[in-house]
């Protein structure tokens, strides 16, 4: 049977078998991922992505197939984890533009939007890779456009679109070399396959093959228990420093009532409103638009609307007020502390500095160097363990600062940490390291005095001066670079280039040291994570020293998961 329309419920059910098929797919994709070694995790970043993405539809009550897309995209951005991740939110964002508005899609919409979704996820890549993710959208979506041409049934185009991305996926090893000499598909470009085959099987009526369940997590349980149970990050906050009392919102219907005395102008009306206070957003189609905004006057806010339509929906909320009662339950919870809580929450609630500088780390020593050289916030993460948007953005707003400087420590999290410096409430620079040992040489840069530009200038300049090392197991057997690697042997990579393995993990460490020393070379630091041990450590400096006497080798517990080994040469 043709589907020539698609509504809300096609919709949902749509994005909610997409987030399923990914869910039970997520190990598979992650066991493609062997660029740039073979440890990746697309699989689980773009399950998390796609299942945020879908939470947020599922809350939305709209039944404009335009609103759920728009909250769709929505979720996929504040949940997006990892390159592919962050791809696939800018995929829907384009198809949310596109579809604005609109209750239901015709094919045509539908092949337009995906199309927009295409152009848009390309702009968002500054140096766009074909063999990804991104050939197997653009080709698809071509294939949507001829399809377009030749019928109107929906089922035929998501076929077609499907196969299309399909047979695209199969032709990224012969563009991208290390697919070809691993004898893999790109990971990404997978999973934007199953999101299309879901897509597939939802409109054509087939059982989707969703492996287990999808069941969305409880984020939104856990954080409504956590505030009442802890005290909140918002009780630092002096109500005397909210700059705007209340929090307007109204939705205007454009032509209508009786005090119209404007024809709307998006510009005009911006304008006008963006003089009475922040946080501004103003969200138009032909018939309705929608404000959000920060002031000190709601009514002439609403008097403002009025002007160009009647109120549909007003919510007027007063944040210092607000803060208050935050306060108040803050007070309440501090009572019940004891001294030593109450010690560590006098200290956390000490006034924060000028410039937030934020890293993301983990293992408890690396924590603490970090700290030592002026990073003011960690995040909680690297690799295998990807930060999303919503996780640096929540740290950059919750950070107390009035600037922020962003570490990723790690390539895959640079277009998270892009995207939440773009959506961030505060002024925020992303310096570029992609090691731990980069950013503890960046930050020997960090000037508190220079502006933001000057300190990413300055600090990212700095980046090159430090050769970073790896070592960690690998977990199947591949081909790399015409290096046969078995499945738990110890690879010493260096920036992201394999340059030995051996089935002993001090052999590897000693022989990657080696091939990153050269006659510069001044000091070598040694972070011993959580599966190393000091006396290794000690056997890899021995062995440095006899290379070069001369070189001040440092060792420190870092206590990092995955890399028993992170080493540095400078």
């Amino acid at each position: 049977m043709a589907v020539t329309e698609i509504t809300n419920l096609e919709f949902g059910k749509m994005v909610q078998a997409a987030a399923s098929k990914l869910s039970s797919k997520a190990e598979f994709i992650n066991s493609l991922n062997v660029f740039p070694v073979p440890d990746g995790d697309t699989g689980t970043n773009m399950t998390s992505s796609m299942q945020s993405g879908a939470q947020y539809e599922r809350r939305e009550k709209s039944t404009k197939v335009g609103d759920l897309s728009a909250a769709l995209a929505k979720g996929l951005l504040m949940g997006a984890r990892g390159n592919s991740g962050v791809i696939l939110s800018q995929i829907f964002r384009g198809f949310a533009k596109a579809t604005e508005g609109k209750g239901t899609l015709s094919a045509a919409d539908f092949v337009n939007a995906y199309a927009n979704g295409a152009k848009t996820a390309y702009k968002a890549v500054m140096k766009p890779t074909e063999g990804t993710i991104l050939t197997v959208v653009r080709e698809s979506a071509q294939e949507g456009l001829n399809q377009l041409k030749k019928t109107d049934d929906l089922v035929e185009i998501m076929h077609a679109i499907y196969e299309a991305a399909d047979k695209a996926l199969q032709t990224t090893p012969d563009l991208l070399p290390v697919l070809k000499e691993v004898g893999v598909v790109d990971s990404g470009g997978q999973g934007l396959v199953f999101v299309l085959q879901a897509f597939d099987e939802s409109l054509s009526g087939k059982s989707v093959d969703e492996g287990e369940d999808y069941k969305p997590d409880n984020a939104e349980v856990d954080e409504m228990v956590n505030a009442l149970d802890h005290q909140s990050v918002q009780g630092k906050l002096d109500p005397a420093d909210i700059k705007y009392t209340y929090c307007t919102q109204m939705l205007v219907r454009l032509g209508k009532g009786k005090q119209v005395k404007q024809k709307f102008d998006y510009d005009t009306f911006y304008n006008y409103l963006a003089k009475m206070g922040d946080s501004l957003l103003v969200l138009n189609d032909d018939s309705v638009v929608r404000v959000h905004v920060h002031t000190e006057h709601p009514g002439e806010v609403l008097s403002w609307g009025q002007q160009f339509g009647d109120l549909q929906t007003i919510e007027i909320h007063n944040m210092v007020w607000q803060q208050e009662e935050i306060m108040e339950h803050d007070e309440e919870v501090a009572d019940e502390q004891t001294p030593v809580e109450k010690a560590r929450a006098k200290e956390e609630a000490k006034p924060q500095t000028d410039t937030a500088v934020i890293a993301v780390a983990s293992g408890d020593g690396i924590v603490k160097l970090l700290k030592s050289l002026g990073v003011t916030n960690i995040i909680s993460g690297g690799q295998t363990m990807n930060p999303s948007i919503q996780d640096i953005a929540d740290a950059i707003n919750n950070s107390g600062a009035k600037k922020a400087l962003v570490l990723p420590n790690n390539g895959n999290i640079f277009m998270a940490a892009d995207q939440a410096a773009e959506v961030a409430d505060i002024p925020t620079k992303v310096v570029h390291s992609k090691t731990i040992a980069q950013a503890m040489t960046a930050l020997l840069e960090y000037n508190p005095e220079q502006s933001l530009e000057d300190n990413q200038k300055n600090m990212e300049a700095n980046l090159s001066t430090v050769a970073s090392g790896e070592v960690t197991n690998a977990v199947r057997d591949t081909t790399i670079d015409g290096r046969s690697i078995k499945k738990d042997d110890y690879m010493g990579i260096v920036d992201g280039k394999i340059v030995t393995t051996d089935p002993d993990i001090k052999t590897a460490a000693i022989n990657m040291v080696k091939d990153m020393l050269d006659e510069d070379s001044e000091v070598v630091t040694i972070l011993v994570g959580q599966d190393g041990n000091q006396e290794t450590a000690k056997d890899i400096q021995a062995a440095v020293e006899e290379v070069d006497d001369e070189l001040e080798i440092e060792i420190y517990d870092g206590g990092q998961p995955v890399y028993p080994y992170l080493i540095s040469v400078e």
